[in-house]
């Protein structure tokens, strides 16, 4: 009998230092679900008439829709349609990334084997102008016109793409 109870006393500290080698914890989950970033274009970007001349030359458009020239003209008596291009980004408050192209060419609509590069973006978020959680992007560039650049509408209908992403 008392070796019944020395073997009952040995197993049941045997099972005890076993039941001390782990312990168990309840964990919770949760998740916020963000609204996906959203980016809207409500104007393009136009650099308004420009009178090309026997040097190459530059307009430079700042997002807050001021032209300067370098080498060529802008006509100040028949502007043309001049505006930075306008988009609004809905972003629910959180940081995000702003991507714009290297650069950018616009074709001659009557000789597309004329064309002029637009380059150096510049990106001016205004935040909080429609509502909480949105910003208003103004994006300016440079436009680099060829010496004797030929006359005539340029455009490139495939647009160039402004990309936010959430950091």
């Amino acid at each position: 009998m008392k070796s019944i109870l020395l073997i009952l006393f040995i197993l049941m500290f045997a099972l005890k230092a076993r039941s001390q080698n782990s312990a168990t914890s309840n964990v919770e989950a949760r998740v916020v679900v963000v609204e996906p970033i959203k980016i809207t274009k409500s104007v393009d970007l136009n650099f308004g008439n420009v009178i090309a001349g026997y040097t190459q030359g530059t307009i430079i458009l700042s997002p807050d829709g001021t032209r300067i020239a370098n080498g060529v003209q802008i006509s100040n008596a028949v502007p043309g349609d001049v505006s930075a291009a306008e988009a609004v980004v809905t972003h629910g408050e959180y940081n995000y990334s702003i991507s714009l192209p290297d650069d950018f060419t616009l074709f001659n609509e009557s000789n597309p084997n004329q064309f002029m590069v637009i380059n150096q973006f510049q990106v001016t978020p205004l935040p909080e102008i429609t509502n909480q959680g949105d910003d208003v992007l103004r994006i300016g560039a440079t436009l680099n016109l060829e010496a004797n650049q030929s006359s005539g509408y340029y455009t490139n209908p495939s647009g160039f793409n402004v990309t936010v992403s959430y950091n």
